[in-house]
């Protein structure tokens, strides 16, 4: 499917990238597309990472922004093809996030002279495990290719700035033990009776609010799932509690895991998942003219987006991008049209003035 980038809508574009199947681990076609699309583009170096995209401006300009979005979608569900009524664009990846990549697609295309040097990323593989990210891949083994002073990520978030994002981590609890016949109880010792005062604390954590760059981040600890039993008829002699600590972006990965050994003193963790949380950085110079030129409030982000490669590169990173989020991945995925020219307009705005 050939790619119209310069005589298009930024809506008819985001229809025809909805319209182009691109699950993960299966974005080849549509990535061979954009590739064609930004090949053609004088102003552009392009390099290829399997399924993922960089495309550079190199005017030596003082600074130099990333703008990153994914390629990829969750499995279909009833909402192919697209469909546009009373303003709203209906369809897969309309707003996770293909909305967002037309945006930076046409800003690639049109905008040649831009007052900050740019480096677009369209990435494969975001939705699945983070084995497979193509964003991270490339930070792992070619980070020269996302060096920069400031990032902005195209996830949904309802056309406003969302900056930095929580840290997350999962770790595995476990009490021990010994089984017996539940009949003759007092001859074991029930697990899961030992988790107890596991779960007391967790219902008696009070999370810890952070004020960073005028943002705050409220951390949460929460049990996510719980396992143990054996038998109808015996006592556990071992139960599982998973636990996710989304924490503030102050902190690394070992002071998250440092705290929940603190938490929980006298447990044994295994650390199951853990990805750093990403600083929002709005002190730095491309970050204020940002919120300057978007002119829209400034939030924290409640969740983990992939801001947070960024911020293991030292980059500070926002989310800003069309589309409401709390409407990813649903059967009734759209994207206001109203938001897609807005976020458009504001990109372009900063992008040149």
């Amino acid at each position: 499917m050939p790619l119209d980038l310069t005589n298009t809508d930024v809506v008819t574009l985001t229809a025809a990238l909805v319209d182009a199947p691109s699950e993960s681990l299966h974005e080849q076609a549509l990535a061979d597309d954009v590739e064609a699309a930004l090949s053609a583009l004088d102003h552009l170096t392009v390099v290829r990472d399997g399924n993922t995209l960089v495309a550079r401006t190199d005017l030596g300009r003082a600074e130099r922004v990333v703008i990153a979005g994914h390629l990829d979608t969750v499995p279909e569900n009833g909402n192919l093809p697209s469909r546009l009524a009373d303003g709203i664009l209906h369809g897969l990846g309309s707003c996770d996030m293909k909305g967002g990549v037309a945006v930076a697609l046409i800003l690639a295309a049109t905008i040649a002279d831009p007052v900050r040097d740019v480096t677009y990323v369209f990435y494969d593989a975001e939705e699945i495990a983070a084995e497979f990210n193509g964003l991270g891949r490339i930070a792992r083994e070619r980070p020269d290719l996302l060096a920069g002073d400031f990032a902005i990520l195209m996830e949904p978030s309802n056309a406003g700035v969302e900056a930095g994002c929580q840290g997350t981590m999962r770790v595995d609890l476990r009490t021990a033990g010994e089984r017996a016949h539940s009949a003759r109880s007092w001859m074991g010792a029930n697990a899961i009776h030992a988790m107890a005062p596991v779960l007391d604390i967790l219902a008696t954590y009070l999370p810890r609010e952070v004020e960073i760059d005028g943002l705050v981040y409220r951390e949460g600890l929460n049990a996510v799932g719980i396992n143990g039993g054996v038998s109808g008829n015996v006592v556990p002699d071992e139960a599982v509690v998973t636990i996710n600590f989304r924490f503030a972006p102050d902190r690394s990965e070992n002071d998250a895991f440092t705290h929940l050994q603190e938490v929980f003193e006298g447990f044994g963790l295994t650390v199951t998942d853990s990805a750093p949380g990403a600083l929002p950085g709005l002190q730095r110079p491309a970050a204020a003219a940002f919120v300057e030129a978007v002119g829209a409030e400034v939030g924290p982000k409640f969740g983990w987006t992939d801001v947070a490669q960024f911020t293991v590169l030292g980059i500070p990173a926002v989310n800003y991008g069309p589309g409401n989020p709390l409407f990813a991945h649903k059967a009734d995925e759209h994207v206001p049209v109203a938001h897609l020219h807005s976020v458009l307009a504001s990109l372009t705005t900063w992008m040149t003035s």
